[in-house]
């Protein structure tokens, strides 16, 4: 993992300038913020900052603007909201470089807080431009990264600026990257990853990375089905992707050579239609699927085996549900191995991170997100980290 300055490394910063990277990308509806948990991620950095006494400068993204002012796209419109979180006036700067900016951050006070306006307004941005990059650089005397959702990309805000001003983790990054560093960086073995969703085709560098580095891997949801089918298991109608049976080999090859235990359903949850309780429900060994019916979820034995699995185990990766878990009742095998995965982890004999956005519902839905021992809510560079790829504005911090 890269070794990062944290903010526990920053000296007398009264009246500095930090420029603080967050990610403010939040849900709207009727002009107000649906969901502020990405604020909530951010507010102890911020304050922390502003209880130091540096002027704070939060830059973010809001929508995809694609380098273009778009009024509609204003961070302007979460400043309230922002402002509920923290529990203090934040003051909106219409700019991200230039003379405005420099006229606000003479107004503010030390431990006051601006927002500067959507850095995706300028084409700079995506570009990584340089002169662009030091255009916001000038304004600062340090940058804080808090936005580990947006370090998947290598843009001015997230790897840019880290090269242009001494760099520091945010809380929320540090609290991201040292769980992160558990999971996969630096676990304690044996290790598991339960890895679910529709298609095998959208994870295949997560598969490929985790078997050699996990020693037991749980396939779920549609990505079971196509396992199975490579496997001759007949699937029926269900969700699968008979054209990457050579690729489903090759990674059970890879598995059996890296000591990896891939973990299939021998029960599965079938209907012939996929609808809340439909009246053709049953639930039967894998081999007694019938041509007209669809796997829509594991079964109750194969839920019981894993459990096991999770028992033996010190560390544990999750990222996808097991079944289609939005529709009644295919949703108790995820909700009974995310109970189990919560009291092991209240036990203290496993280290439980999770992340991907139908995960998080996943674990809200079984009622276990405070009882894991870490939630990733960072979508796309969650799923680039467990493909094992290098993150640009975390390599950026070190």
């Amino acid at each position: 993992m890269t070794t990062f300055k944290t903010l526990d490394d920053l000296g007398d910063i009264t009246g500095k300038v930090a420029l603080v990277r967050v990610d403010l990308n939040l849900p709207m509806k009727d002009g107000s913020a649906t969901d502020v948990t990405r604020v909530e991620a951010v507010k102890p950095t911020i304050l922390e900052l502003a209880d130091k006494g540096a002027k704070v400068l939060l830059i973010a993204h809001f929508g995809r603007p694609k380098g273009q002012r778009n009024s509609m796209m204003s961070t302007s419109f979460v400043q309230g909201d922002v402002e509920g979180v923290l529990g203090k006036e934040i003051m909106f700067i219409p700019e991200v470089m230039g003379p405005v900016v420099e006229q606000s951050i003479g107004i503010l006070r030390n431990g006051d807080i601006g927002m500067l306006d959507n850095v995706r307004f300028w084409p700079g941005e995506e570009a990584n431009d340089p002169d662009f990059v030091a255009g916001m650089a000038a304004h600062g005397d340090f940058y804080v990264n808090d936005a580990f959702s947006a370090s998947h990309r290598a843009h001015a805000s997230t790897e840019g600026l880290a090269h242009a001003l001494p760099a520091y983790a945010g809380r929320a990054m540090e609290k991201e990257l040292k769980a992160l560093d558990a999971a996969l960086g630096n676990p304690e073995a044996p290790v598991a990853a339960v890895v679910g969703g529709a298609k095998v085709s959208t994870k295949l560098d997560v598969l490929e990375n985790l078997v050699g580095r996990v020693q037991h891997l749980i396939i779920g949801g549609g990505m079971a089905n196509t396992f199975l089918a490579a496997r001759g298991v007949n699937v029926g109608k269900s969700l699968c992707e008979h054209d990457l049976t050579d690729t489903v080999n090759r990674i059970m090859d890879q598995a059996d050579h890296a000591d990896c235990t891939i973990h299939l359903p021998y029960d599965v949850v079938v209907a012939k239609e996929f609808a809340d309780n439909p009246e053709s429900l049953r639930t039967c060994n894998v081999h007694e699927v019938r041509p007209d019916e669809m796997i829509l979820d594991i079964g109750p034995q194969a839920v019981e085996a894993l459990g096991d699995v999770l028992k033996t185990c010190r560390t544990l990766v999750w990222n996808g549900p097991l079944g289609a878990f939005e529709t009644v009742p295919f949703d108790e095998a995820t909700v009974a191995l995310a109970k189990t995965a919560a009291a092991l982890t209240q036990d203290g004999s496993l280290v439980s991170v999770c992340g991907g956005g139908d995960t998080v519902a996943a674990l809200a839905h079984a009622g276990v997100t405070g009882d894991v021992t870490y939630i990733s809510t960072a979508g796309g560079a969650f799923l680039e980290w467990m493909e094992g790829k290098e993150l640009p504005g975390v390599k950026a911090l070190g």
